[in-house]
């Protein structure tokens, strides 16, 4: 059961790593050249972007926020399992903060894919009501999923911190992870909101080494 709970999580890193890379294609192909999270841009300008491109849209936030917090519950349990024998208390907290994260961005996801389709309806009727629900929306969505990446920051740092301490994981894995972390909770300081970007390129590789290393554990070929 744990051999397989092991590949479970293996996969799901990996797929996590997928849903931040597609995230970033779309975010840097298509969004800002659109100026999209550009808060100069105006939201009436948002808003016809958004009914011109619903689709992409929703599959933008059901990957990075939906998809993201399924797998994400996965990988929390994996690593608790693995990491549970050597550092208890800290891998306990670490996979509740992960659990709290997939909540948060799942709930994230739902709320833009509905709330955007109601965007989109409004704005055949009423172009100035659809760009205030709009501004109401973009804060609700950015608060639950990622304004600032305090939750995920969290996640990363403590799974790093248990594995140092319990050497379930590759020391330089670790380091990475700590590196992530601490960049994930700097972001909560306005000042140092350009942090996101390396919060989230250093999971990438975070998710990607983690993943090939629970794929390879010895433990998963017994």
């Amino acid at each position: 059961m744990e051999n397989n709970l092991q590949r479970m999580g293996g996969i799901a890193a990996l797929i996590e790593a997928a849903t931040f890379l597609l995230g970033f294609w779309i975010l840097l192909t298509l969004l800002e050249p659109a100026g999209f999270f550009d808060p100069e841009v105006d939201s009436m300008q948002k808003v016809a972007f958004l009914a011109d491109n619903q689709d992409i849209m929703y599959v933008f936030y059901l990957v990075i926020y939906v998809i993201f917090g399924i797998f994400l519950v996965v990988l929390s349990l994996a690593l608790y399992e693995r990491l549970k024998a050597g550092s208890s208390a800290i891998v306990q907290t670490a996979t509740v903060f992960g659990l709290i994260w997939a909540g948060l961005v799942i709930a994230s996801g739902m709320v833009a894919n509905i709330g955007t389709g109601v965007v989109v309806d409004l704005y055949s009727q009423d172009p100035s009501q659809a760009s205030l629900v709009w501004l109401s929306l973009d804060i609700v969505v950015n608060g639950l999923g990622g304004g600032n990446e305090i939750v995920g920051g969290l996640w990363v740092l403590l799974v790093s911190w248990a594995a140092l301490r319990s050497r379930g994981l590759p020391r330089a894995l670790n380091f990475l992870g700590v590196v992530t972390g601490v960049a994930g909770l700097l972001t909560t300081i306005p000042v140092l909101g350009e942090l996101g970007a390396v919060f989230g390129l250093g999971s990438i590789l975070w998710f990607i080494w983690l993943g090939i290393v629970m794929l390879r554990d010895k433990r998963n070929k017994v």
